[in-house]
């Protein structure tokens, strides 16, 4: 059985996204990374190209922001569409698996490949919040999400809406996954004020309705369940994170919204049952393991 790993990028040094150690992260596991890189105005293309893996399969495209968040399916779906293997290990640019997550992913794809139930493998995720040591855990940020799917086009798996996760068919039904347990770090909220302003005015070119919503909103708003992390950090991330300063002063100041109580709510009942309320999901969870 043949793997393959997937993704897109565009503008990765201006929106400063841990590149490297993403690709890094995947690439013990797969036969082939089709690395779908956008027009940028920055050294991104080097950059891919300077990891220099014969594994590495460049493919260029013109992005259309004026696609909205679809052109983010879109271009995922071009890569994925590029993908020659059996299953498709999907990554995003600000994601990087945890040590020893590959390996697990890879033998969960290995032992679910005969039930043709499953039709994705998920995997749990860390969303780091503010700097590198505390992440955000209540019920807006998803649990796990679908990284690995059946590449057999009759199945009719495809990128949904801003490419956070997978479904399938002209109907969208949410796709079948089994449960890895391998972990993925999530940095896109923890990169210093700079890139996240970058990635603010990025935004609006692909979130057009958000034009004058955020000219006095903070970078990071305060959120109930930000949490400390003590665990480790990927080591092919340990580079990266080590030029960066930890700015969970971003955070701005506690300020109680209304919305926020239905989130204490919700991690008050979590905590006491282990059941998320209301939890969205892009997958119907099969082949074992738990939601």
């Amino acid at each position: 059985m043949r793997l393959s790993g997937f993704t897109m990028i565009r503008n990765a040094t201006r929106l400063d996204f841990p590149l490297e150690a993403s690709l890094r992260s995947l690439l013990p596991i797969v036969d082939e990374l089709v690395v779908n890189v956008g027009a940028s105005e920055d050294d991104t293309l080097a950059r891919v190209e300077g990891l220099a893996d014969s594994r590495i399969r460049i493919i260029h495209s013109t992005w259309d922001p004026s696609r909205g968040p679809q052109m983010l399916a879109d271009e995922t779906e071009r890569a994925r569409r590029a993908c020659q293997g059996d299953w498709g290990i999907y990554i995003q640019a600000d994601e990087v698996l945890a040590d020893g997550a590959a390996e697990r992913l890879r033998q969960t794809i290995l032992r679910v490949d005969g039930d043709a139930r499953v039709e994705g493998v998920l995997v749990d995720y860390r969303h780091f919040y503010g700097g590198f040591d505390h992440v955000a855990s209540n019920r807006s940020w998803y649990r796990r999400e679908c990284r690995a799917v059946r590449l057999a086009p009759q199945l009719e798996i495809h990128s949904f809406r801003d490419a956070q996760g997978f479904r399938v068919g002209a109907e969208h039904r949410r796709i079948r996954a089994a449960s890895s347990g391998a972990v993925m770090h999530h940095y896109g909220w923890a990169r210093p004020a700079w890139a996240l302003q970058a990635k603010r005015r990025a935004d609006l070119d692909i979130y057009h309705w958000r034009q004058g919503q955020d000219v006095n909103r903070p970078l990071l708003p305060w959120i109930p369940g930000i949490r400390r992390f003590r665990g480790a950090h990927p080591a092919v991330a340990a580079e990266w994170i080590a030029a960066r300063h930890a700015e969970h002063e971003l955070v701005a100041p506690r300020r109680l919204r209304g919305h926020h109580l239905l989130q204490l709510a919700s991690l008050a009942l979590e905590r006491l049952t282990g059941w998320r309320p209301f939890e969205y999901r892009n997958y119907v969870l099969v082949g074992g393991g738990s939601g």
